[in-house]
């Protein structure tokens, strides 16, 4: 069986245990996964979308298949900078963040509906990444941001120190809470910080609304592919 692939962000000498529902953690899939860091490539400096990092997540990629991933994906959803130049660099399936699904979930839900994305940093989270050039889809998209949260804060830090899951939750239910008394009429959610998979649970049983991370579109990509390898 193939491998998913993940580009991975660096994260320091002694990184932490993948944290449960984490994309690197190997109970998250069915199938199983390769990382390989790009060399450079901290959560600061990718977030606010380095163009220097993207020859690194093109070498990553090449090795990631070289050991045998069919499909890459990303430890992070702003490496969405990089998608056309990795998916030009490598002969399989690439999906480096949710945010790869928006204009599919958009014609999912009613007309005049409104989609919420989560974000890390709603600052840096611009048109680039939305790939929604219709300015009435465009206005459908409502973005909130976990900026001055415990996540925020360590995932800024070189190395980044672990984050308890309880913090993350707590600033995403305080994001999505914010968001929907601002939109009462968001009827989806689209989770694209990475570390987010692990309260998405929460975040369905709180809401009842559908809520989507990175780890559903891996499932739906690696479910594409022949069980022999590549396409």
């Amino acid at each position: 069986q193939g491998s998913l692939g993940i580009l991975n962000l660096e994260r320091g000498p002694a990184p932490a245990a993948p944290r449960l529902g984490s994309i690197l953690n190997p109970t998250t899939f069915d199938f199983p996964v390769i990382s390989e860091t790009v060399a450079g490539a901290w959560a600061e400096n990718v977030i606010r979308g380095e163009p220097a990092l993207e020859s690194a997540c093109i070498a990553a990629a090449r090795r990631l298949v070289q050991r045998g991933a069919v499909a890459i994906s990303s430890n992070c959803g702003f490496f969405m900078r990089h998608q056309a130049a990795v998916s030009a660099s490598v002969r399989v399936p690439v999906v480096l963040s949710s945010l790869f699904v928006l204009p599919a979930l958009l014609r999912q839900v009613a007309p005049g509906a409104k989609v919420a994305i989560v974000t890390a940093d709603s600052k840096h989270c611009d048109e680039e990444l939305l790939g929604v050039s219709d300015r009435a889809e465009r206005a459908r998209l409502v973005i909130g941001g976990l900026e001055g949260g415990k996540l925020w804060h360590n995932e800024l830090q070189r190395p980044p120190p672990y984050t308890e899951t309880a913090d993350i939750q707590a600033d995403t239910i305080a994001c999505v809470t914010r968001l929907r008394q601002a939109y009462p009429d968001i009827v989806a959610i689209l989770l694209e910080c990475t570390a987010l998979p692990a309260v998405a649970p929460e975040v369905r049983r709180l809401t009842k609304l559908p809520v989507y991370d990175i780890t559903d579109l891996c499932r739906l990509t690696m479910a594409s592919i022949a069980q022999d390898g590549v396409l």
